[in-house]
């Protein structure tokens, strides 16, 4: 599960892959030493680190949203949350009292899904978008 507030990452394990150096550098993430990544065993410690991080509120992007991605009015201390590319967030996060609510990103009829990396892409841009592309050239 991944979720993100400011420009940090938090990944909570058991991760599907290695953070080192030549795993990340394999992968064409050559700029992985920019980013702001923090790992947590479990989900529970990666909501502390939100809340004490002073995370806005948390959206759980799942296929089961109850709001679509164009709903969401997304500020700037918020956080997106995505779960495996297999298996989406489990139920109990889904749940979890610190999620504010469940988004979509509404697909056509008879498409699936997005996998995991077009998702947080797509919603990661969005919220960039909607807060006038802060940071950005």
């Amino acid at each position: 599960m991944t979720a993100g507030v400011g420009a940090r990452l938090h990944l909570v394990e058991p991760l599907g892959f290695e953070l080192t150096d030549a795993h990340l550098r394999r992968a064409g993430l050559d700029y992985h030493d920019l980013a702001d990544t923090r790992v947590h065993a479990d989900v529970e410690a990666c909501f502390v680190a939100l809340d004490d991080a002073g995370a806005g509120s948390v959206w759980a992007m799942t296929g089961r949203g109850e709001l679509g991605l164009g709903e969401v009015r997304f500020g700037p201390d918020d956080a997106l949350m995505f779960g495996t590319e297999t298996t989406g967030l489990p139920d109990e996060v889904l749940t979890h009292p610190g999620v504010t609510g469940r988004v979509r990103i509404p697909m056509r009829p008879g498409v699936r899904s997005m996998n995991l990396s077009n998702s947080a892409a797509v919603a990661t841009y969005e919220a960039w978008r909607q807060l006038g592309y802060p940071g950005g050239a």
